[in-house]
């Protein structure tokens, strides 16, 4: 060999060590090894393959000399072709003549010709086989093409430390992956209307609504008290449209302080205020693909609207200090608990903009006016809290039940939910009853206690006492019947105590 091809080979050697040295990061070192290749000692079309841990799949992770669509072509097995083999034996393979080769597969297209070899040496860490390097270089004599794959071998040597860390990387984002498809699929399912509680009347109009405007991509405008499940509806609407796979952002605007709520939509740009110490995406931009759910729209001051509705409008924007506009493909379902129309009567809500939102609404109904869903409702609570807390709690007592379905539910569903968590962890055996209820349950509320009536007349011939005792013993039979005959509740209703309450119902004889 003549002086020369020794000094390339060395210089070879120099500049792969200088760029390993410089990182392990095999995205920054990979391509200008292969190029190195390429310049020093003339090879064609340099590859880097990467065996999928725990798999027998192998892909090409880089390549020097071919196209994007080629690299991908560059599919094999383990044992397949001369690729495969060479990465499950760990044995060099050199193809003088690739014409001649019947193991060599051409999957990548370069062609099978009689002036063309082919030299695949194993990339090791530790004994492992991690991958492999692949030249393509023209036709020479043996000791030439032994001479290139000892070459081949160094260099692969001196890269399988960072092809091995990009393996393990690569795998961990496979793995993100799976688990990010996973997650949304759990997502889907939990979300999707099936899944929200509720066999009503009332509710059936909201999932017949839900499913009329999923697959569309008009902005929606959720209505109903708090606590009534709004943003149930807005994922389900999400998670039942073409964007399921795409994110989801919640925005709760009552929370955001009006000096940073530009800045959290939109985004801005570095120094734009003080404390903007780098450019930051809003979440319109976070949500680019998706949904943007803003809860309790109602609460956005005046001073946004205008920019909010140009969004509406036009799906672009400016982050806050910046001057290049922004586009975004965003769907936009938005949800509050106030009276909108009034709001803009009152000139606290721009008109336009509440035309932009109510494309299409939707109202969530108060529990109140879904009573039908009640029992669904607690059931499905007791039984989540039972569970999560190790709980034996299986059923509600009559009683119980009776108390549930008179309360008027100010708080909605949230309340209800809050009301059987605190149930569930009170109770001590398998039943719900009266007395692990909230007191505010329990008590009627005033609307729900009868008039007694005013004291009896005198009676001739009737002492004080036995007055006394006759209007005792109506209130107590009005307070038992208020309560079901909970002794317990009925002493708060009167405000005594249970001990002294149910004296008297056994002094007067009235039946519990």
């Amino acid at each position: 060999m003549e002086p020369s091809r020794h000094m390339q080979e060395l210089l070879l050697l120099h500049n792969v060590s200088t760029i390993v040295d410089q990182s392990l990061d095999m995205r920054s070192v990979v391509h200008p090894i292969l190029e190195a290749l390429a310049e020093c000692l003339g090879f064609r079309h340099a590859t880097i393959t990467l065996l999928r841990k725990g798999g027998d799949d192998i892909l090409i992770e880089a390549a020097h000399g071919l196209s994007r669509a080629q690299a991908q072509l560059g599919h094999y097995k383990l044992g397949e072709g001369v690729t495969g083999k060479v990465v499950q034996t760990g044995e060099t393979i050199i193809i003088p003549r690739t014409i001649d080769s019947p193991i060599f597969l051409n999957r990548t297209k370069q062609g099978k010709s009689p002036d063309t070899a082919f030299i695949c040496v194993p990339i090791k860490e530790k004994q492992e086989v991690v991958g492999a390097l692949s030249v393509y270089r023209p036709f020479a004599a043996d000791d030439q093409l032994k001479e290139d794959a000892t070459i081949l071998e160094i260099v692969a040597s001196m890269v399988a430390r960072a092809v091995l860390l990009r393996r393990d990387l690569v795998e961990q984002q496979e793995n993100l992956k799976e688990e990010n498809r996973q997650l949304r699929a759990e997502l889907t399912k939990r979300y999707h209307p099936d899944n929200i509680v509720g066999n009503s009347r009332e509710m059936q109009e909201v999932y017949d609504q839900i499913f009329q405007v999923a697959k569309s991509h008009a902005t929606v405008l959720i209505n109903g008290e708090t606590g009534t499940g709004k943003e149930l509806v807005a994922h389900a609407i999400h998670y039942a449209s073409n964007r399921a796979s795409e994110p989801f952002v919640r925005v709760h605007c009552a929370a955001l302080p009006e000096s940073l709520i530009e800045s959290e939509l939109f985004g801005h740009v570095k120094g734009a205020f003080t404390g903007a110490v780098s450019d930051r995406k809003g979440r319109f931009e976070l949500a680019d693909g998706g949904t943007i759910f803003l809860d309790e729209i109602g609460e956005i001051p005046l001073s946004i609207q205008a920019k909010l509705l140009r969004v509406l409008q036009e799906r672009e924007f400016e982050r806050v200090g910046g001057i290049k506009t922004i586009k975004v493909n965003v769907r936009i379902i938005a949800a509050t608990h106030r009276n909108l129309p009034a709001m803009v009567e009152k000139g606290l809500f721009r008109e336009d903009l509440y035309y932009r939102l109510s494309v299409f609404p939707i109202f969530v109904p108060p529990l109140i006016k879904r009573k039908a869903d009640i029992i669904l409702l607690a059931d499905h609570f007791m039984a989540k809290y039972a569970q999560e807390n190790g709980k034996q709690v299986t059923k509600f007592s009559n009683e119980a039940l009776d108390l549930l379905m008179r309360h008027r539910w100010p708080g909605n569903v949230r309340e209800l939910e809050n009301c059987i968590e605190r149930a569930v962890l009170l109770s001590e055996g398998e039943v719900i009853r009266p007395g692990v209820l909230p007191s505010s349950i329990q008590v009627p509320v005033e609307s729900e206690i009868p008039e007694i009536g005013p004291a009896p007349a005198l009676v001739e011939g009737a002492s004080l006492d036995d007055m006394v005792g006759s209007y005792e013993k109506t209130i107590l039979a009005e307070a038992l019947k208020c309560t079901h005959g909970n002794i317990a509740a009925a002493s708060r209703l009167l405000f005594s105590t249970p001990r002294i309450v149910s004296y008297k119902v056994k002094q007067y004889g009235l039946a519990t």
